[in-house]
């Protein structure tokens, strides 16, 4: 069912959907920023990203909820930032979407949601987004660990 991960490449969540998907050998891609723009630099080319012609972070999130068939956004709190911005464009596209508030939740029943939302939605490219690492530290980690378990 599940074919491809999509994100924008950004520390953290999205860097984390690909580095699980890249460990499960599942492919993956998406949009980023024009230059390869993320907070620690340039994303590494390990990751298959297309450019946007500009430098704005909302160019690519918006980009990579319309290719998706949903979208998963990780945070570790609220949504807020460009994790509601993508939330507001999914909504826009008519797009699935779920939240999931990983400082609310158990690792092996995320897991099992992420996995209900991909049957439920029949969800063939799933975008993967949500906090930056530096803003909600340790968020990687956690995303990778449940993606893997969704992946396996």
């Amino acid at each position: 069912m599940l074919e491809k991960i999509i994100s924008g490449g950004q520390t953290g969540a999205d860097r984390a959907g690909l580095d699980a998907a890249i460990q499960r050998g599942v492919p993956h891609g998406g949009w980023c920023p024009e230059g390869r723009r993320a907070e620690d630099g340039r994303i590494p080319d390990c990751y298959q990203l297309r450019e946007t012609y500009g430098f704005s972070y909302l160019i690519r999130t918006e980009k990579n909820v319309q290719i998706s068939d949903g979208t998963i956004i990780f945070t570790l709190g609220d949504l807020r930032g460009g994790s509601a911005r993508t939330k507001d464009f999914a909504i826009l596209h008519g797009k699935p979407w779920l939240h999931l508030p990983l400082d609310t939740l158990e690792l092996f029943e995320t897991a099992e949601t992420v996995k209900s939302f991909i049957a439920t939605h029949s969800i063939r490219t799933l975008n993967v987004a949500g906090s930056r690492e530096s803003t909600e530290p340790g968020i990687h980690q956690r995303v990778c660990r449940i993606m893997d378990r969704v992946l396996a």
